[in-house]
Parts: C-alpha cells; sequence; structure tokens
C-alpha cells in the first residue's frame, strides 16, 4: 500500500507539471470547492447566462431531445480535442471546428456507446468528488474515478432511458447552478457573501446541485413515462 502510494504521488506530481503544456484549460489537480468558485467568479457574464439556459434546457428537455444533447456534449469535447491539436499548426479554430464535425458524425449513428462513454465520464466525475469529499487519501482519487466509471458505464447499458434522465438532470443541475453562481460573482455587494457563504458551509453547494438534478429527474420521469409492461 505504501509502494502504491509513492507511486501514485510521484505520477501525480509529474502529471501536474506536463498537465499545463499540452492541455492548457484543464485543471492540474482535482479541483475543490474553492476552485470551482474561483472559475465562477473569472466566468464572463455571457458564458453564465448560457449556461443558466443550457442547464434548464438539459433539465427540463433532456430526454426528449437528448441525441441531440448528447451529440452537443460530443461536440463540445472533439473541438476541445480538435483545438489542442491544431494549436501545433496555429489552426486552433479549423481544429476545433473539424474535431466538432468528426465528433458529431460518430456520436449520433452510435448514440446508445456515446450515451455510455457519457455516462463513465458522469460516474468518474461523481466517484473522484464523493472520493474527496469523504477526506480519503487524494492521491488515491483515480480510484474512485474508476469506481464510478464503471458503474455508471454499465448501468446505462441496462437502463438505457433512466440513464439518460439521471445525466442529462445532472448535467443541466450543474450548469444551471453554476451559471447563477457566476451571475451572482458579478454584483460586487453580493461576491464576499457568497464566498463566505460556501467556504464556510461546504455542504451547500453540493446540496444545491442535488435539489435541482433530483427535481428534474422527477419531471422527466413524469413527462416520459417508460412503457407499460405487456399483458400476457
Amino acid at each position: 500500500m505504501d509502494l502504491l502510494l509513492a507511486a501514485t504521488k510521484v505520477k501525480a506530481a509529474t502529471t501536474a507539471t506536463t498537465t499545463q503544456a499540452w492541455a492548457p484549460l484543464l485543471p492540474s489537480h482535482w479541483p475543490a470547492q474553492m476552485d470551482l468558485l474561483t472559475a465562477c467568479q473569472n466566468m464572463g457574464p455571457g458564458e453564465a447566462c448560457i449556461l443558466v439556459i443550457l442547464g434548464i434546457i438539459y433539465l427540463m428537455f433532456g430526454y426528449a431531445i437528448f441525441k441531440a444533447l448528447v451529440t452537443l456534449n460530443a461536440c463540445a469535447a472533439g473541438a476541445y480535442l480538435g483545438a489542442l491539436l491544431g494549436r501545433s499548426a496555429n489552426a486552433v479554430a479549423a481544429g476545433a471546428f473539424i474535431g466538432a464535425i468528426i465528433a458529431a458524425a460518430i456520436t449520433f449513428p452510435l448514440m446508445k456507446y456515446a450515451v455510455m462513454i457519457m455516462g463513465g465520464i458522469f460516474g468518474a466525475a461523481l466517484g473522484a468528488s464523493l472520493w474527496r469529499q469523504a477526506n480519503l487519501q487524494p492521491e488515491l482519487t483515480w480510484a474512485g474515478a474508476m469506481s464510478g466509471l464503471i458503474f455508471f458505464g454499465m448501468l446505462s447499458m441496462i437502463l438505457f432511458r433512466g440513464s439518460v434522465i439521471l445525466y442529462t438532470s445532472l448535467q443541466g443541475s450543474v450548469m444551471l447552478v453554476f451559471g447563477i453562481i457566476a451571475l451572482l460573482y458579478k454584483y460586487q455587494s453580493m461576491a464576499p457573501s457568497v464566498t463566505d457563504v460556501f467556504s464556510k458551509r461546504a455542504f451547500i453547494l453540493p446540496t444545491i446541485v442535488l435539489i435541482p438534478a433530483l427535481l428534474g429527474l422527477l419531471y422527466q420521469q413524469a413527462m416520459h413515462p417508460g412503457p407499460a409492461p405487456s399483458k400476457k
């Protein structure tokens, strides 16, 4: 166990120094709550409004238009990877455009597998967050991430409809909450109070993310009930 922790620390230190070289927008460590608040504080009002609008769409209409929303997620990921590849050739915009088109072209006909990948990513993020929230060894955060990735990835294959509703509700809630927080930071009189509340009460942020997610899940479940069992 000690050897594993030591090897993990060395790997983490190496990764922290190289991450920014090839992925400039990704953090060199798993973001803590204050890192997320700092990102909200630095977010522009236009970006915050887009997050709020998209969050509402994902929360309320996630399952109804899940193919478009999953494709949109894939486009965002493809644009980021394409921009990274195009940066070396000084063609960031072209690389992002081509990456988004390729990701969309691959995702749409393989929607079931795209949902499984999306579920694995959400599961990894949730598992890592819960690992850190439980104050376990930060060097082994990857273990929590892998557990969540495997569980939610398999869940997507078994309960497809329920998984789509769950993932879109969770993503919509995260986007909505962080968009609203970013907008609150634009009011200079409220910014210190927002930071003070979240820094002193660490449970508030996960709670206000969970509540809209549950409401969105219940709403989508009511609007799109599963097929009735066939009568024998």
